[in-house]
């Protein structure tokens, strides 16, 4: 007779509490651990500063695995295995899991997916901060579903992705991962994100849960000593949103203490919010070691016994990636430290997910499971590009210096013009895994900068000098730059950074910098570059803005990419050519001097202005939003539908866009709110809504966004979120500073309390076109 556990027909609930019921405490513990089996690479391996502490006495797989499993760690992202070898491995490991345990209870395997699946052989898609720049939900929803897609065929359940921090400080390591610095974008793409791998079959994981990027100096791991209104209006909101909108099956802890309290400790993190506010329903999962961490880096308990004790009660369930501290949990619960219940309850949360993949259904034969596809496809590589090329900001194009000539001399300058290892970020399995062997070049085929130029431009006589490394003081190459650059119509300077993890790269987790200056002597190019005289396009390839005010007035253009993929080298050489119409805008400011850091567009006026108060002016040389395109839009017909609304009512604002340039593009439509007297200090404006439309030449489009009252709404004087009566200010416009189109509307009545009720979350936004001025008329 089939039990009821493996029985598809019977209900999700039937079924989990079924099994639950005939499994002994050390079966039940065993599925809320996790088992890393880690190879030998290179000389310490990148993990080494923080699994050094945990290697000694580690118990080998199979008696980890005696009672069951609850996680497999990175089957596939921790060796250069083939993808047929990479199932085998899985399968293998799977099998032992299946005998060790009583009820043959697979685990869930997780892999990394911040930059598409982190495996050998697998698409390498622009880093998050790409997804950002291109602001298109839509596009990032494709990339998701094809990265889950792949995921699923290989036998694989959990992604790590995406990560949901609001960027304060540029020098944090980790910017490359995040998408950038305003806390609704982050939420829209981190909605399609989680919507697109869940449709493809595979849980995405929310990270990290939360605060972790306000850390200080820009520190990896140190404390966040944020208020309890700014992490409820900024670092809060993309959670809401995912878990809320996006239906997230599990979420990760931060790292870095909030006030003194880790999250892996924060009961009112991971249960009375997530759970009890938002009806999150999944799996609450371990940063790596984070549950270690209570005791030997927070220091707020004094065993592991007690850390997962301790973390249990807050509302985790997971310990990843591997089984240090769980494994006490039978010996607690025996002398009568931990009740059964809790334990309980975190079990069922992982059972409901093993039967949900439907990995405990009769039939299914974890031997079978996985195909040796191709990662790496035609398909693939074409949206990796796609999501690429409309990631690009063009920041400067001073009398037609872009698009470059297709023939003459061009001095391709830089190291970011031969190193494709640029385009990738820290969570590539290029950089992650494959950079700590020798000669192991790129997981899948990268063209360079110059490969892709040369191709683009072939009748151009192009000369290619590196002139620097990323790092390090060799200034030999520099003198040969300058000769190149004489001798050319123009320059193209590619700088920026190399991605590696703690400290083995410019960019990436732990490779936080003191400053917002090129690294190595990169600059000492820009600068001899620029001396000579020859119009100079810089090209910045990086994963963190750089301070430019030193150099933007002097280039004739400036092109930021954001580590753009294995498709990168194309999509600038598209732009710079011309075939590529760039339509990026900045998800992140670019500062005018290396200083002056955390800073962020969501600043109140004193944070803003420095007029009569400062020596030093904090606005960023480039803002939030900003790009340039080769088209030209304008806006127009500002509405506005009420003048005055409910404090649960709705304004309709409308506008005109308008392609005014003989080119075909694609404009980013940013709404903007103001809150010009409130209860508690305020930002001066907050992007409340977005749309990227293509506008054919001539062509108008009437975009309207329909803005509810709860998107008004921020925590008030008691910590309680409200909507206030007032006036509202909107802009519509091109970025954060463009203040083309502007009006208000009053709220009027009384204040309303949405705290304890679920608030409306996005701002619905419609496009309605008009055909271009040449085609009125004209048959369809």
């Amino acid at each position: 007779m089939t039990p009821i556990w493996n029985d598809p027909a019977r209900p999700v609930s039937e079924r989990v509490e079924a099994l639950l019921a005939d499994m002994t405490v050390a079966e039940k513990v065993a599925q809320l651990g996790s088992y890393w089996k880690r190879p030998e690479l290179g000389d310490a391996g990148s993990f080494a500063p923080m699994q050094s502490t945990f290697d000694e006495g580690r118990d080998p797989f199979e008696d980890a695995s005696r009672d069951g499993l609850g996680h497999i760690t990175r089957a596939f992202g921790s060796s250069p295995f083939e993808v047929a070898e990479g199932i085998e491995h899985l399968r293998a490991l799977q099998k032992v899991v299946v005998s060790s345990s009583r009820h043959g209870i697979p685990a869930i395997a997780h892999e990394e997916c911040l930059t598409g699946l982190m495996a050998h052989r697998a698409t390498t898609y622009p880093a998050a901060i790409a997804w950002g720049a291109a602001f298109s939900p839509d596009l990032v929803h494709e990339m998701a579903r094809r990265i889950g897609a792949d995921m699923r065929a290989l036998g694989t359940h959990m992604g790590l992705s995406p990560v949901l921090d609001v960027v304060r400080d540029l020098r944090w390591g980790r910017i490359e991962e995040t998408m950038g610095e305003d806390p609704f974008l982050i939420g829209a793409l981190s909605t399609a994100y989680v919507q697109g791998l869940q449709e493809s079959g595979v849980i995405a994981t929310l990270k990290h849960f939360a605060g972790h990027a306000a850390s200080r100096a820009g520190r990896n791991h140190a404390p966040v000593s944020i208020g309890r209104r700014e992490l409820a209006d900024i670092d809060l909101v993309p959670f809401e949103m995912a878990v809320r909108l996006g239906g997230a099956g599990a979420v990760m802890n931060s790292y870095a203490d909030i006030d003194g309290v880790p999250p892996a400790a924060s009961r009112e993190l991971m249960t009375d919010l997530l759970r009890g506010r938002w009806g999150f329903e999944g799996t609450v999962v371990s940063d790596y070691w984070a549950v270690n961490f209570l005791e030997s880096m927070h220091r707020v308990v004094g065993s592991p016994r007690e850390a997962a004790i301790t973390t249990l009660r807050a509302g985790m369930d997971v310990e990843l990636p591997e089984t240090n501290c769980f494994d006490e949990l039978p010996a607690a619960i025996a002398d009568g430290e931990l009740e059964v219940e809790v334990l309980d309850t975190a079990v069922r949360r992982v059972l409901r997910q093993k039967v949900e993949l439907g990995l405990l259904d009769a039939g299914f034969d974890i031997t079978r499971d996985g195909a040796a596809i191709d990662l790496d496809t035609a398909e693939n590589r074409a949206l990796a590009r796609t999501l690429a090329e409309e990631s690009i900001v063009l920041l400067r194009d001073e009398d037609g210096a872009l698009p470059l000539a297709g023939h003459g001399r061009i001095a391709l300058l830089g190291p970011s013009a031969t190193e494709p290892r640029s385009f990738l970020g820290c969570y590539s399995f290029t950089n992650h895994v494959l950079s700590r062997l020798a000669d192991a070049g790129t997981s899948v085929p990268v063209p360079s900068l110059a490969e892709a130029l040369a191709a683009e431009l072939p009748d151009a006589a192009l000369e290619t000098v590196r002139g620097t490394d990323f790092t390090g003081e060799d200034r030999s190459g520099i003198e040969d730059a300058v000769r190149a650059a004489r001798a050319a119509d123009v320059a193209v300077v590619a700088v920026g950074d190399k991605a590696g993890l703690f400290g083995a790269g410019t960019s990436g987790e732990g490779c936080d910098v003191v400053d917002l200056s090129l690294p190595g002597v990169q600059g000492e190019l820009v600068e001899a570059v620029l001396a000579t005289g020859t119009p100079v396009v810089l090209v910045l390839v990086t994963g963190r803005p750089y301070a430019l005010g030193a150099y933007a007035e002097r280039c004739a253009a400036i092109v930021q990419a954001f580590m753009p993929g294995e498709e990168g080298g194309g999509a600038i050489a598209g732009v710079l050519s011309g075939r590529v119409n760039p339509s990026g805008r900045l998800p992140i400011g670019i500062p005018a001097h290396v200083g002056g850091q955390p800073g962020t567009y969501l600043a109140p006026v004193l944070a803003w202005e420095s007029d009569g108060i400062s020596n030093l002016d904090p606005k960023p040389l480039y803002p939030f939003g900003f790009g340039l395109s080769y088209s030209r839009f304008a806006y127009s017909d500002l509405r506005i539908s009420e003048t005055v609304i409910a404090p649960d009512g709705e304004v309709e604002i409308s506008a005109r866009v308008t392609n005014t340039s003989d080119r075909d593009g694609k404009e980013v439509v940013q709404l903007y709110l103001s809150d010009p007297v409130a209860s508690v200090v305020r930002p001066l404006k907050r992007l409340v809504g977005f749309s990227k439309i293509a506008l054919a030449a001539g062509e108008s489009a009437e975009v309207s966004f329909r803005l509810h009252a709860d998107r008004t709404s921020f925590t008030g004087p008691t910590l309680r979120r409200i909507v206030e009566p007032g006036e509202l200010v909107v802009r519509l416009g091109a970025s954060s500073e463009d203040r083309t189109l502007e009006g208000s509307f009053r709220i009027e009545g009384a204040v309303r309390d949405i705290e304890d009720v679920p608030r409306v979350l996005e701002t619905p936004v419609a496009v309605r076109r008009t055909a271009p001025a040449a085609q009125v008329g004209a048959p369809a």
